[in-house]
């Protein structure tokens, strides 16, 4: 039997920080002790002095692109997840833009195959929606899929769903949450039109915010939201990216009672069309970066409550990929191992609190997927925590990036936090830049 204690942290947990210690017995919380209670040290298989450091819970990223099957040259569910928890994400939901899309319950199924054989962390896997499956997404067992992913605006393959009759019917119907992509194809065409008509096939990046623009943004998620409410979906709108849509969400609800809920991502919290000049194609994301305005008010947002959820939109591509020209140059960017320190980088700053943090990142995911015992320090809850050091800091270089893609936005930026410690099921996964390769995650279960 192992038994870890994890003595003298800052614990942050329930908007409370503490200094304290947790047990870790086996896979599970097994105590939670304040730091004026003695404990007994010799009973412990493993003890971890975590002096000056901060314990919280593993982050639950809501949305990520791990790109297996069929495009692991970008990256696979191995590479990516090893990423992950070096990041001190501990549970991550995939998308299912792969090849083939996972799009039947059979596809879906081999991909929690490959996740039991390869992943790191613990997992699970939206099912992909289209113009013509809702027979397989009404198939879909609550209890063990995370959600349905609605692609409402331009996509790969055939998984923009546009037709009226099939989208009334997922909003309608649907046994599990309804996550969005929201963008109105329509708008962008006739915005890329434009700009390929004054400028030919020279357009830049700078163009991109314009190009997928506030109104596209704004038409398509203002469009889910009403579907939404029609039907009381439980809708969730990923990635917000402009000041206007976040006109569509209220603070006034409680987390638990809200039916539509919202995300953010680390690349629209941080970066700005100021910054296409420098990074170019490499902070190239569907929905654009867009304007200082804009980024002000997502912050607004998530701080009031009608933004709930921070996740990161990990979509990696090729350095070959991201330098070809805009037109050419696939959106996305790699982001689950600098998610968390980036975050940190704000709280250092005075932005956000560390129990902001934790609730944002951790907690309301737990609470909008209803997942089964993670995302809290609790006793009886399944171990996966994060021990950071906010006093060392690190640069972000090629020769400490896990993407398989190899590459980050964040180079040659400097963190002045560091994860040390990540556990996954009570087992210790990323250790000070070492890795147990031999710990998997497992499946997510969900209260519903």
């Amino acid at each position: 039997m192992s038994k870890i204690l994890i003595k003298n942290a800052l614990i942050v947990n329930e908007g409370k920080a503490y200094k304290g210690s947790i047990v870790i017995s086996n896979e599970i919380i097994a105590d939670i002790i304040p730091n004026n209670n003695p404990i007994e040290e010799f009973d412990f298989t493993e003890i971890i002095d975590a002096e000056g450091k901060i314990l919280l819970p593993g982050v639950i990223d809501d949305q990520v692109h791990f790109r297996q099957p069929g495009m692991m040259h970008k990256g696979d569910i191995f590479s990516e997840s090893k990423a992950a928890v070096a990041g001190g994400i501990t549970s991550y939901m995939e998308m299912p833009n792969t090849v083939p899309q996972t799009i039947t319950q059979e596809l879906l199924e081999q991909k929690f195959e490959i996740a039991e054989r390869d992943s790191l962390a613990n997992f699970s896997f939206y099912i992909g929606a289209t113009n013509d499956n809702l027979s397989e997404i009404l198939k879909t067992d609550p209890k063990r899929v995370c959600g349905v992913k609605v692609f409402m605006g331009s996509s790969t393959g055939n998984m923009l769903v546009d037709d009226t009759k099939t989208l009334e019917g997922i909003f309608k119907e649907s046994p599990v949450l309804v996550a969005t992509h929201c963008e109105e194809e329509s708008i962008i065409r006739e915005n890329l039109a434009k700009y390929t008509a004054l400028l030919g096939n020279e357009i830049s990046v700078k163009y991109h915010p314009l190009i997928r623009s506030i109104e596209a943004c704004y038409a398509s998620s203002s469009k889910a939201v009403a579907l939404a409410t029609r039907y009381n979906t439980r809708l969730h709108v990923l990635h917000l990216s402009t000041a206007k849509e976040t006109e569509l969400f209220s603070s006034s609800i409680p987390l638990a009672e809200k039916r539509i809920t919202a995300e953010v991502c680390i690349h629209h919290l941080w970066f700005t069309d100021q910054d296409y000049e420098k990074l170019g194609n490499f902070i190239k994301w569907n929905p654009a970066i867009k304007f200082e305005e804009d980024r002000d008010t997502l912050w607004k947002a998530l701080l009031e409550g009608r933004i709930d959820v921070i996740a990161t939109d990990h979509a990696p591509h090729t350095l070959v990929e991201k330098n070809n020209h805009y037109l050419q140059a696939p959106s996305g960017g790699p982001l689950v191992q600098h998610a968390l320190p980036a975050m940190l980088e704000f709280v250092k700053e005075g932005k956000i609190t560390l129990e902001q943090l934790v609730h944002k990142m951790c907690h309301a995911p737990a609470e909008i997927f209803h997942v089964y015992r993670r995302g809290y320090l609790r006793k009886g809850y399944f171990a996966d925590l994060v021990i950071v050091d906010p006093n060392k800091p690190w640069t972000v270089s090629r020769n400490n990036i896990f993407y398989k893609c190899g590459w980050s936005p964040f180079e040659n930026y400097t963190f002045y936090s560091s994860i040390t410690h990540t556990f996954v099921n009570g087992k210790l996964v990323y250790n000070n830049g070492t890795f147990n390769e031999t710990v998997r995650g497992t499946r997510l279960i969900f209260e519903r």
